[in-house]
């Protein structure tokens, strides 16, 4: 006789110790810290696929997500050195740059016929004055009116308050009052004070991370999350991310998605020292971001980290969203991304509809803009 979730479903469920799982996914109860373990630490990818896509469908249906986007990454120089980043430079380095405010709008005129949104972020800079950010977000909203400005992450913004002696909150309104609109989720790579004194030394922690986001979601900011993980992280840390990410997200409903980000080892000190997760422990990640983030309205599969054609497994796995055409990303490729750097809007529609899923490209905020059907 077939259970509950076989009839449900429509797989077979060769894991029992999932099949309770399985359940609180059909009645719509909250999965805890117990449920996540056992998805991380199953073989059976089919049930786990299925309870993701069962649920990605009862949050989005059969739309996915892409959006006509431009990422600006305006310096490489960075004051912090991450084990984990092969990007950031001194600024006495011979590669350093940081790109004029000038500079930066004229790259973004090459896209101005189809721009959704400008996804901006860079390194944290010791000499730059704060009205070069401030004067960059004005310069993009008064050529490109109708662009979603997505820019700096919650590390750059604590940066900015410390350098300049400021709070966040006034950091934070001045930037709106620029141009502002989303925030990114970068920085948060994993919620744990341990892991960020070993990787990342010198960043914001982890609470200051989730400070800096409650504050974005009370000034009406909506942002992302990220988490970027293969590195050194155990499987109950990515599961207190997880929770610390869905507790706020109760307090706030200030996320608008979720990214999970997979480490590129090449070009760091952890070259040769970590493992990268295979494609089944990448789905994995997605279906239990999916599946326990129940109060987050997107999860993101992140092509240019994935690879295209495991973004195109991802979304049976309970991605929505597949993030844009990018134009020229650098900081993954600096670790060794062998994927492109942008993608065309028709190579996005075919990667989604090759899934047999409906296209839908949105804006910064999640208003769709067309569906392809």
């Amino acid at each position: 006789m077939r259970g509950v979730a076989e009839e449900s479903l429509h797989v077979p469920v060769s894991d029992r110790s999932l099949a309770g799982t399985a359940e609180k996914v059909i009645s719509g109860t909250r999965l805890d810290n117990e449920d996540a373990r056992r998805i991380l630490g199953s073989s059976d990818i089919h049930l786990i696929g299925a309870m993701a896509e069962y649920k990605k469908q009862r949050l989005s249906g059969r739309l996915v997500y892409f959006t006509l986007n431009k990422q600006i990454n305006y310096t490489n120089v960075c004051s912090v050195h991450c084990k984990v980043c092969a990007y950031a430079k001194g600024r006495r380095a011979q590669d350093a740059y940081t790109m004029s405010v000038e500079a930066i709008v004229g790259e973004l005129s090459k896209y101005s016929d189809g721009l959704d949104e400008v996804h901006i972020v860079g390194g944290l800079h010791p000499d730059l004055p704060f009205d070069y950010y401030t004067s960059m977000l004005s310069s993009i909203r008064s050529h490109f009116p109708g662009v979603t400005i997505k820019a700096f992450t919650a590390t750059e913004i604590g940066y900015f308050a410390r350098l300049y002696g400021m709070d966040v909150e006034d950091v934070l309104k001045r930037l709106v009052d620029a141009g502002l609109e989303t925030m990114p989720g970068g920085g948060a790579e994993i919620l744990s004070d341990r892991i960020r004194h070993e990787l990342f030394r010198g960043k914001e922690s982890k609470d200051r991370w989730l400070s800096t986001h409650r504050t974005a979601h009370a000034l009406g900011i909506k942002t992302n999350a990220t988490m970027l993980y293969g590195h050194i992280e155990t499987d109950d840390d990515v599961i207190s991310h997880l929770e610390q990410l869905r507790s706020l997200q109760d307090e706030t409903s200030g996320f608008l998605t979720f990214v999970p980000l997979i480490f590129h080892p090449e070009n760091t000190p952890l070259h040769g020292r970590v493992t990268t997760p295979t494609g089944i422990r990448k789905l994995k990640v997605v279906a239990l971001s999916r599946l326990y983030l129940d109060n987050f309205p997107h999860i993101k599969a992140y092509w240019v980290m994935m690879s295209e054609a495991v973004t195109q497994i991802a979304l049976h796995f309970g991605a929505d969203d597949v993030d844009g055409t990018i134009g020229g990303e650098k900081v993954t490729h600096a670790a060794g991304a062998k994927t492109p750097a942008g993608l065309t809007k028709e190579r996005m529609i075919s990667m989604i509809r090759d899934t047999g899923y409906v296209p839908a490209r949105r804006d910064g905020k999640y208003k769709v803009v067309k569906i392809y059907e």
